[in-house]
């Protein structure tokens, strides 16, 4: 009953598979975990590897959200769903079906009245997810749901009890999740029977970062069955008999007679750029594939995909952690374009995408969360396991500087939605290069990379980083409490994290000016990385924003957020020199760090690793050290370069064993921000052992090894990209108890210290690891 894919994709490199151990892998998956106060694009168990078409039952998604980041579309903590969206990425989600029996009603019920609309009671225990389909029993309608996805086309089933009055609404024109107000809407019932229409939205961030743009969404439905009636609605005017519907508001629905167990099929075609486009996507991918045999081929691409990285262990708990968190990666940051290459672009037209000989698109275009945060988990698993589509991301970066001038740290239809202000896609493009994945314009994306790390001059919000011309002039942005929530070319109300980051993302970029010859440009940025030692406070010890006048700020509260902290505050981003480590432990002194980090975990362990057990996203902001928020990622890892290697691998273990957990409220944390696959990324790369704090941006990037959770991972080298097959991790004697590492081996050799060459990763081989209960100091 496990499913996935249903169209085989360009992503899947030749002959290059995942899974050739015969494992089932996707039964470790488990959609539900940490469902309870969770973002909209979280929960869409009906969706293939990257895939447009994303489908889901929805508890709460009519609510909307007031800022477009709060928890909202499915709460393990309800009982009841309203309908099924087809689509759900950041910013972006619409285009609801919905099964009904009885009195047709035409407006989703609420929560504490689910008998006023549509909306049906459900018990969990008739409830069904897996990576690539999900099924549940409708209590109030009788109906058995189902949903499976190809890449751009989704599959409702729905099985009706007998019934004259069986119907199925499609919601349009009303807001779903983080979708923003709708603008327009239409649908129309063909003359052969089709449903079809767009909706039109205005997403919170995109009008934060690019007022006046929206967001638009088209589809096509075939059905297999005829209706009895049929007619459009608005709120709760029907129209009965009518076949077509302008409007905020509008919608469709169908009534059908359907014996016992009948069953309706639907399968829509999805797209960003056109109906016309939405029916070729149908026609492609799905126009002889039934419901199951959809499903059949869901799970076999699911399967190949998260069977790029194989563990063994004993720990089932472990390995449902895992593979959930890989599942999580892989469904983020879908795709935005169709199987012709149309996108959309930034300006709201349809682009093209080249063509190769064979008439296919050279690469596809990705929708795209923020990358904040994203090199201490996504882009390093992106490079060891999916290369290719970290190819594809940067492509998709690159298409948007053409169109408009400026990388976007994330993207909704190409629409700039930066999230928190910044932007790291330069760094990512740098690391890809360092790491060999140069199968992009090389020289284009050098271009967008430095342009976004020195350029102020004529900058869009939806480009971030909008005091980077004090970055550049002072070598630190200043704060002053006027710009408290914004970023302008004066300064920052979170200048002193924006420091930190702009250094960090200056050295990226100077290994790439050096790669290639780049001098002048090199000696810039690597000036500019050395911005943080100007807001290092030698009397705290602390990072400390400084003013306008170039005086720390007065009245310093090293554990307020917010407070030229972005999502953090001063303890914890004092450790926010990933770039280099090495010299923020000689300012501290080495031992003051290990006792610091150290007693920030010992203390942190008591309110497990973030926020403890307050529901909420922003929980443990005002913490020594939150797990649950992007800046705190690397910490765990730094004891590497201090000399106590024990102290990673302690407390990285600690933190998958406490921190993650296996149900819907104790999941990633109590409620917290899983921002597209992040932190089961974490996970992913904590259980293989396996992490750079330098994100992969030093010029020959090496990895620090922790103490994987398993006794061997075996990880598929993607042939394209790197010369070798396999790397392989065997550690002897590994359990609960014993976490730390007593002996190295590389190939045979013994190895003085835990650091990797990534090379030597993709060059392929053997790492083996002997474990202990005992800690080895001074590795």
């Amino acid at each position: 009953m496990r499913s996935i894919l249903g169209f085989i994709t360009v992503l899947v490199v030749s002959c290059f598979c995942g899974n050739s151990f015969g494992q089932e892998l996707t039964k470790y998956v488990d959609p539900n975990i940490g469902t309870a106060h969770s973002r909209w694009f979280f929960y869409t168990p009906a969706a293939v590897p990257f895939g447009l078409a994303k489908l889901a039952p929805s508890t709460n998604a009519h609510y909307g959200n007031e800022q477009g980041w709060e928890a909202v579309g499915y709460d393990d903590r309800d009982s009841s769903i309203e309908g099924f969206a087809n689509l759900h990425e950041f910013q972006v989600g619409g285009i609801v079906f919905a099964p009904t029996v009885g009195e047709l009603q035409t407006v989703p019920g609420d929560l504490d009245n689910p008998d006023g609309g549509y909306r049906s009671r459900f018990d969990r225990k008739n409830e069904y997810a897996t990576a690539g389909y999900y099924s549940v029993w409708l209590d109030d309608y009788k109906v058995k749901a189902e949903l499976t996805a190809t890449q751009r086309v989704g599959f409702h089933r729905y099985t009706f009890p007998e019934s004259e009055s069986a119907n199925i609404l499609f919601d349009i024109g009303n807001q779903q999740g983080e979708s923003g107000k709708v603008k327009d809407a239409e649908a129309v019932i063909t003359a052969d029977g089709r449903i079809e229409g767009y909706v039109i939205t205005e997403p919170e961030y995109v009008k934060k970062y690019q007022k006046g743009a929206d967001v638009k969404m088209y589809f096509t439905a075939v059905l297999d069955k005829k209706p009895t009636a049929y007619g459009t609605f608005n709120g709760t005017d029907i129209f009965k008999s009518e076949k077509k519907i302008n409007g905020v508001g509008a919608g469709v629905f169908l009534t059908f007679s359907t014996k016992e167990n009948e069953a309706v099929t639907i399968k829509v075609g999805l797209s960003y750029t056109s109906v016309e486009n939405a029916r070729l996507n149908l026609e492609t991918e799905a126009n002889s594939l039934t419901f199951n045999k959809a499903k059949k081929t869901s799970l076999k691409t699911w399967e190949d995909y998260l069977g790029r990285i194989t563990v063994e262990g004993k720990n089932e708990a472990d390995k449902v952690k895992f593979y959930t968190g890989l599942y999580h990666v892989l469904l983020g940051r879908g795709l935005a374009s169709d199987v012709n290459g149309a996108y959309p672009k930034n300006d709201g037209e349809v682009g093209q995408i080249a063509l190769n000989e064979k008439g296919d698109p050279v690469h596809n275009h990705y929708n795209t969360d923020a990358i904040w945060g994203a090199f201490w988990n996504l882009t390093q698993l992106w490079t060891i396991a999916y290369p290719e589509y970290y190819s594809e991301w940067i492509q998709s970066q690159l298409l948007v500087y053409k169109d408009a001038g400026w990388l976007g740290d994330g993207i909704a239809c190409s629409k700039y939605v930066s999230g928190v202000g910044t932007n790291f896609t330069s760094l990512a493009i740098a690391a890809a290069y360092n790491c060999g994945i140069r199968d992009f314009d090389v020289e284009l994306g050098y271009e967008a990379a430095l342009k976004n790390e020195i350029e102020w001059k004529g900058r869009i919000e939806g480009a971030g980083k909008m005091d980077v011309r004090q970055f550049v002039e002072r070598g630190y942005s200043p704060y002053d409490e006027r710009y408290a929530w914004v970023s302008v070319e004066e300064g920052s109300g979170f200048s002193a994290s924006h420091t930190l980051e702009y250094s960090f993302s200056s050295f990226a970029v100077a290994q790439y000016a050096k790669h290639l010859g780049k001098t002048d440009d090199y000696k810039l940025l690597s000036r500019l990385s050395e911005g943080w030692k100007l807001l290092f406070d030698e009397e705290t010890k602390l990072i400390r924003p400084r003013d306008l006048d170039g005086n720390f700020i007065q009245n310093f509260d090293p554990l307020a957020p917010w407070i030229g902290f972005q999502e953090g505050n001063a303890i914890q981003y004092t450790f926010y020199v990933p770039h280099q480590p090495e010299e923020l432990v000689k300012k501290l002194g080495r031992e003051t760090f290990n006792n610091r980090l150290d007693s920030i975990f010992i203390a942190s362990q008591k309110n497990i690793f973030g926020g403890g057990k307050e529901v909420d996203a922003f929980a443990g902001l005002k913490a020594l050290y939150n797990h649950g928020n992007q800046p705190n990622l690397h910490i765990s890892w730094m004891f590497n370069f201090s000399g106590r290697p024990d102290l990673t691998q302690k407390w990285v273990r600690a933190i998958c064993d406490e921190f993650y957990g296996t149900e819907g409220i104790h999941g990633y944390g109590y409620g917290q921000d899983e921002d597209q696959g992040q932190l089961g990324a974490w996970y992913v790369m904590a259980g293989i052992g396996l992490f750079d704090v330098k994100g992969l941006t030093a010029i020959d990037p090496e990895m620090q090894i922790g103490s994987p959770l398993f006794d061997k991972i075996t990880i598929q080298l993607n042939p394209d990209y790197y010369k070798g097959k396999q790397f392989v991790i065997e550690t002897e004697n590994n359990s609960k108890d014993n976490v730390y590492v007593q002996k190295i081996e590389l190939d045979g050799e013994v190895q003085g210290s835990p650091f990797v060459k990534f090379q030597d990763i993709v060059n392929g081989g053997k790492l083996k690891l002997k474990m202990s209960g005992t800690p080895k100091i001074n590795q």
